[in-house]
């Protein structure tokens, strides 16, 4: 019998890698690739990068600093930023890159913090501009800001832990002790994984005074003490009092910063010399030379860059008879020349990210440096009692300086020395070492002296130390003390002026928009046109593409708000003034086109919304009908775009403006008709509600239109009247059909 081949059944292929790759697949639960690959990931972004501790750091940021201490650059001389980089990849292995960016944020030069905590010197680039470049670290020097000594004070009294670097080969802190508030007062973000970090800054003197009102009375109105956030580049804060409290009081919220100009009236000049935080002099340039071009900036003749060493200047030169608060009003509007700023004070506590507001970050800060200084106090008390053991150990040796003498002198080996001295007069190995190095020049009268009142003094301390330690409420004075100094050091005016809102002369658009009656037209086929009654009398026959013809039309003003809804379930919102004047012998403005729509999207349906009163009726093929009041459809901001406008589980058949409740027509293709009133549709707030039943169809028919009653050819009303929904209808007679003949 022939030995059957093994591989007989195996299936050729011609790839030999194939079978080796496909033995190395291996299939794994969705849950536990986000178990072993994804969540370690996420962690390790969330703890170790993106999100700011109680010190008000990043891990990149306190290995730099910390990097910059242990070179000494404290109290030292600049050095390279090359050097710097390199020295910090022994604790961030992240590359130079990375490195050299975060000591550019942190630098003066760059100005994105209130107290740079970097001296920098060179080309460090600017926060307020987007094309500026900071130099290569080759060609940049830096050291520590005189304010670091507040941040590395305590550092070397055990007033933090140590934890060992990537490799195990050094020690880096993992917090730095600062004396004050550093995550109020230095401006942070970073985006982790599901969660985002978005700190604004505060100023210096506010934090402290903030904080010394908390550990008095942790009960204290923050508000009264920190006004509001302070940024570097200046500006003006519009403040919004419950905008603020919200954000202190849950660490979420935004407020509204705009730039500074000054008006030059000699050369008819504006000049923008502080700007927003969030945005840079290139994006303003550039939005304003937009609306130049879109012709809805006719006031500006130039605008320029005048940025100098003296600082920011966009200089704006003004046609004649312009007003210039006006203009600036405009500007604040359409441009980032007024901004919002966001924030989400999200903070890593004991390695848990949690978002919390200014009462509660001072709270766990309050802690954690209550914490921090008892360790120093520790360290110290330590210190000093090992001192005092010494002295003990001496006093015992100095009050018989010649048995001690005589021990040494009569010790053949050196070795015993310390064990002679250790049973001669009873004292331990460390206080007998530190007697054996006393030099003989010190063995007399003053000395012996001096020694025993220093133990005195040294009891004293030790006695204060350790009352200090046990005593929360001299340790908030301490603290207290400690903030009071940091004030007095580093304090500095606010960067960001207060406006309140009463004193802001706001733009009002549509006052600069001229009014005068119009009618407008949209086409079957989205043909839109806006006519004057001037154009209207010369010619009143409306010209359409072949097989197009009228949808609706209505009279309104010029500064009316029209809404156009689609078959995608979108609507587009414009202002009548954003369409030019037309005439009746032109097709119009194809609106997919002209309002960028989506591809097949097209026009279903044209509402003028008012004051945005009253209701909507959607009607759809399958016979339901949702009633949605137009309030639903109002935007604050300038949104021209909203998804989700109708309910998107049937086709659209009809759209309909309800001003009050009447009687509507409702047609099928079987052909049967029905009417009803509109009180029997309650309505809905949700946009995308499905409706309710009205007309019942039977499988291979859909709803066709629905009209006003008025609009309708039905004669015998009692036949398709309903009192009660949903309903069939009746079939259409030959007397009622002739609208229906006509459509």
């Amino acid at each position: 019998m022939p030995k059957k081949n093994p591989d007989e059944n195996t299936p050729k292929v011609n790839n030999p890698n194939v079978l080796g790759l496909k033995a190395q697949v291996q299939e794994q639960a969705i849950t536990d690739t986000l178990e072993t690959n994804f969540m370690p990931y996420a962690m390790s972004v969330i703890m170790s990068r993106a999100i700011p501790e109680i010190d008000g750091f990043k891990p990149s940021h306190r290995k730099l600093l910390y990097t910059m201490y242990k070179m000494g650059l404290l109290t030292g001389t600049r050095t390279k930023s090359a050097n710097i980089v390199g020295q910090t990849m022994r604790l961030n292995p992240h590359g130079d890159a990375a490195i050299y960016e975060t000591m550019v944020r942190l630098s003066k030069g760059y100005g994105a913090l209130l107290h740079p905590l970097v001296d920098s010197k060179g080309n460090f680039g600017k926060v307020y501009s987007r094309d500026m470049a900071y130099a290569a670290s080759r060609y940049t020097e830096a050291k520590l800001a005189l304010i670091c000594q507040e941040l590395f004070r305590d550092l070397d009294q055990d007033a933090v832990d140590f934890v060992d670097n990537y490799d195990n080969t050094m020690k880096e802190p993992s917090l730095l002790p600062t004396t004050f508030p550093n995550i109020l007062v230095s401006a942070n973000q970073g985006i982790a994984v599901g969660m985002a970090s978005q700190l604004c800054g505060f100023n210096l003197g506010e934090v402290c005074d903030t904080t010394i009102a908390y550990l008095k009375n942790p009960d204290c109105s923050i508000s009264s003490t920190l006004l509001g956030p302070d940024f570097p580049t200046g500006g003006e804060l519009i403040y919004d009092q419950s905008a603020l409290e919200e954000i202190y009081r849950t660490g979420r919220g935004s407020v509204k910063i705009r730039g500074k100009y000054r008006y030059v009236k000699s050369e008819n000049v504006v000049e923008i010399y502080e700007i927003p935080y969030t945005t840079t002099t290139e994006a303003i340039i550039d939005k304003v030379a937009e609306l130049i071009k879109a012709g809805k900036l006719k006031e500006i003749s130039d605008m320029r860059d005048e940025t100098d060493l003296s600082g920011l200047k966009l200089a704006i030169d003004l046609k004649r008879g312009v007003d210039p608060e006006k203009l600036m009003a405009k500007l604040y509007k359409a441009t980032t020349l007024q901004d919002s700023i966001s924030c989400n004070f999200n903070v890593l506590i004991a390695g848990m990210p949690r978002v919390m507001g200014v009462g509660e970050l001072l709270q766990e800060w309050c802690a954690w440096r209550t914490e921090s200084v008892r360790r120093r106090v520790y360290f110290t008390l330590g210190k000093k009692k090992d001192k005092l053991h010494l002295l003990k150990g001496l006093k015992r040796i100095l009050l018989d300086i010649d048995k001690a003498i005589k021990i040494i002198r009569e010790t053949e080996g050196e070795a015993d020395v310390i064990p002679n001295l250790m049973i001669g007069f009873g004292i331990d190995q460390v206080q007998a070492e530190y007697v054996a190095e006393i030099r003989l020049r010190n063995i007399n009268k003053e000395y012996i002296l001096k020694r025993v009142q220093e133990e005195e003094a040294l009891r004293d301390e030790i006695a204060d130390l350790e009352d200090l330690v046990n005593s929360p409420g001299r340790i908030k004075k301490l603290i207290t003390k400690e903030l009071a100094d940091v004030k007095k050091k580093y304090a500095q005016p606010r960067q960001t002026s207060i406006v309140y809102e009463h004193e802001i002369v706001t733009f009002d658009e549509s006052a600069e928009i001229p009014d005068y009656p119009v009618t407008v037209f949209l086409s079957r086929e989205g043909y839109f046109k806006k006519i004057t009654p001037q154009s209207l009398r010369m010619a009143d026959t409306q010209k359409y593409k072949d097989e197009d013809g009228l949808r609706q039309s209505c009279e309104t003003t010029n500064r009316a708000e029209v809404m156009f809804f689609t078959n995608k379930q979108q609507v587009y919102k414009c202002r009548l003034s954003d369409f030019d004047d037309s005439k009746a012998s032109v097709l119009g403005d194809y609106l997919p086109s002209r309002l960028s729509m989506d591809p097949e999207e097209s026009v279903a349906g044209m509402v003028l919304p008012g004051d945005y009163s009253g209701a909507l009726l959607f009607f759809f093929a399958n016979g339901k009908a949702a009633r949605v009041e137009l309030s639903a459809y109002a935007t604050t901001s300038n949104r021209r775009k909203l998804t989700g406008a109708y309910s998107d589980k049937s086709p659209l058949a009809a759209l309909l403006f309800l001003h009050e409740d009447r009687e509507l027509a409702l047609y099928s293709n079987e052909p049967r008709a029905l009417v009803f009133n509109t009180a029997l549709l309650s309505p809905k707030s949700t946009r995308t509600t499905q409706g309710v039943q009205v007309m019942t169809l039977k499988p291979k028919y859909h709803l066709e239109r629905a009209i006003p009653l008025e609009e309708s050819s039905i004669t015998n009303l009692a036949r398709y009247r309903c009192r009660s929904i949903p309903a069939a209808g009746a079939l259409m007679r030959e007397e009622d059909g002739e609208q229906m003949r006509l459509l």
